[in-house]
């Protein structure tokens, strides 16, 4: 049996864009399972891929879930031992999923396995959470030459191993975007799982061009959205790992210098920062009272 029959890839999709869509998708084995959800309610110009592939489905989910929802939506859909979450936004190497096939061999004790980025080398697909830099020698265990053990690797493709989970709701759904993965590696690490970066997995990520947001008429509110989660995350994800009074330690700078920044681009009428600065702070401010990470810009977004 070609073991690659024994995985699945979900990939969550928010009204993005035809021509990048296919691009991801046809980059991907044929021999491998595909399911797309589709975080929004079904109508004609949704999606417009090639629905000729037989391993291609598409599930709609009737509202914007959110990455980590969106997920554990998928997750229940697939029937395989493992299933690789993929950004609509990314390409697969060439090489890609013959180097995999290594990797899912069951002697391969791990949780997750993240990639490389293969041209963009400005960021970094997988590191070492803060406490853990200094420990760098504890982190030279490797199971093959090609793969390094690290805390985190970046969510835009994780290959998870769904028999290390005795639930298919992997990500925590508090999380509407950004720090899902980091949560979800910071659970691995306490339980002793296993999470490695793969060198010879190779994938190309555009990066914000997965959603609604890349079309240029968007942009404010796509920027309107990143800024808001990307703080009420940051505080939820310190507060749920490390504790209230670290994660707000950890923030307060960020909220006293939004509320600065909101003054300062208010007075001289610079709209785009103030907005950005605006979403940042109500994030932040949200997150610290407790309240839901809410925010989904307009009813037109949902």
């Amino acid at each position: 049996m070609n073991n690659l029959e024994n995985l699945t890839i979900v990939i969550v999709t928010y009204k993005t864009d035809s021509e990048i869509l296919n691009n991801c998708i046809n980059s991907i084995d044929a021999n491998v399972k595909i399911k797309i959800v589709e975080n929004s309610i079904k109508t004609e110009e949704n999606i417009i891929i090639n629905k000729h592939n037989k391993n291609l489905s598409i599930y709609y989910s009737g509202k914007n879930l959110g990455y980590g929802a969106g997920n554990n939506y998928g997750f229940n859909l697939v029937d395989t031992d493992f299933t690789i979450v993929a950004n609509p936004d990314i390409v697969f190497h060439k090489t890609f999923f013959e180097n995999l096939k290594k990797y899912l061999d069951q002697k391969i004790d791990f949780t997750i396995i993240g990639s490389t980025y293969n041209k963009d080398k400005s960021f970094s697909s997988s590191g070492l959470f803060k406490e853990n830099e200094k420990k760098k020698s504890f982190y030279n265990y490797k199971t093959m030459e090609s793969l390094k053990k690290v805390d985190w690797v970046t969510g835009c493709m994780m290959l998870i191993n769904l028999k290390k989970f005795n639930t298919r709701k992997v990500f925590d759904e508090n999380f509407f975007l950004y720090f899902e993965e980091f949560d979800l590696c910071k659970r691995i690490e306490l339980i002793k799982g296993n999470v490695f970066s793969a060198k010879d997995l190779l994938i190309d990520h555009l990066g914000y061009k997965g959603s609604f947001g890349s079309n240029p008429e968007n942009r404010l509110e796509a920027e309107k959205l990143r800024e808001w989660h990307w703080m009420w995350s940051t505080f939820y994800f310190y507060k749920k790992n490390y504790g209230y009074f670290y994660a707000v330690k950890k923030n307060i700078g960020k909220l006293i210098r939004s509320v600065f920044k909101v003054i300062f681009y208010t007075s001289t009428f610079n709209k785009k920062m103030q907005v950005k600065y605006s979403s940042r702070f109500l994030g932040l401010f949200n997150s610290i009272v407790g309240k839901r990470s809410s925010y989904r810009v307009d009813k037109k977004y949902q």
